[in-house]
């Protein structure tokens, strides 16, 4: 029998929740009237990426659901209870919905393209994918958009990180490379190097290559905290930046495909503390 079609995003829920992200995502750091915009768009986008990487749904299936999304956030239906919820605090807080709406733009794209062709198609990507995600938390502490450049480099980092550390996983899973195709080439290697349990030297090359590319967008957005005035979200990006930086180094000697990458917590927590206190000695 086959199974009964999602009539909502919540029928495709993975269950991942802040706590299981990479990145700090409405820490304790923010202050407490923030934090609460901030998880409701946490929640929709969780929710949204959930039906673009679901591994049965048909893309048809995910395409009607973000669209239920879409249309909510738009006001034109009450479809999605989160997109209902996100609407509502972004009207409360007069935020824009042009972030939630690009991300939509990205998890669509995730339905019906599975490959990038170089750098610049990955970072067209990380446009809506990434960089929505931060310049809405910017806009939610009342900061300039002066500091997008920036925070555009770094969103796009975090999400080039994510990207090479599940490589592995997203090609076995979903069939989904986001590993630019001609920087594999260039290498030597080819979409099959991503099934085994480790990589090789030629898919190494490769991921090296791109951190190094990575390395290029955190120098960018190495001075974005400075530029932010509340004092708690300059402290987050400064954490953000130092897990970021030392994600980069890892992948550039670790193999994802069959080592950790990823922090431990009392691994995350020291380097979280360092940052913090180096951005609270060092401000000006």
């Amino acid at each position: 029998m086959n199974a009964p079609l999602p009539h909502q995003a919540t029928d495709l829920a993975s269950g991942k929740d802040h706590t299981k992200e990479n990145f700090p995502v409405a820490s304790a750091i923010l202050k407490p009237q923030h934090r609460a915009p901030v998880m409701a768009f946490y929640r929709f986008a969780r929710a949204a990426d959930d039906v673009a990487d679901h591994a049965t749904a048909s893309a048809d299936e995910k395409l009607a659901l973000l669209g239920g999304m879409r249309a909510t956030i738009e006001g034109r239906s009450d479809a999605d209870a989160n997109s209902v919820a996100l609407r509502e605090t972004m009207a409360a807080y007069r935020l824009d919905p042009v972030h939630a709406l690009d991300l939509l733009t990205a998890f669509e794209r995730d339905c019906t393209i599975d490959r990038y062709y170089d750098w610049e198609a990955l970072i067209d990507y990380c446009r809506y994918s990434a960089m929505p995600v931060g310049r809405y938390v910017l806009d939610v502490h009342g900061e300039s958009r002066d500091t997008w450049p920036a925070n555009d480099a770094l969103c796009a980092a975090l999400q080039v990180i994510n990207h090479l550390q599940d490589c592995g996983k997203d090609y076995r899973a979903i069939g989904r490379v986001y590993l630019p195709l001609d920087i594999l080439a260039e290498h030597g290697t080819s979409l099959e190097h991503l099934g085994p349990d480790k990589a090789s030297p030629q898919l190494r090359a490769a991921i090296t290559d791109l951190a190094t590319r990575t390395e290029g967008l955190l120098a960018t957005s190495r001075g974005f905290a400075g530029t932010v005035k509340d004092l708690r979200l300059s402290v987050e990006v400064a954490v953000i930046q130092r897990l970021a930086e030392s994600l980069t180094a890892r992948l550039k000697m670790r193999d994802p495909l069959s080592e950790k990458v990823h922090h431990g917590k009392v691994e995350m927590l020291g380097l979280a503390a360092s940052a913090a206190i180096a951005r609270l000695v060092f401000r000006r």
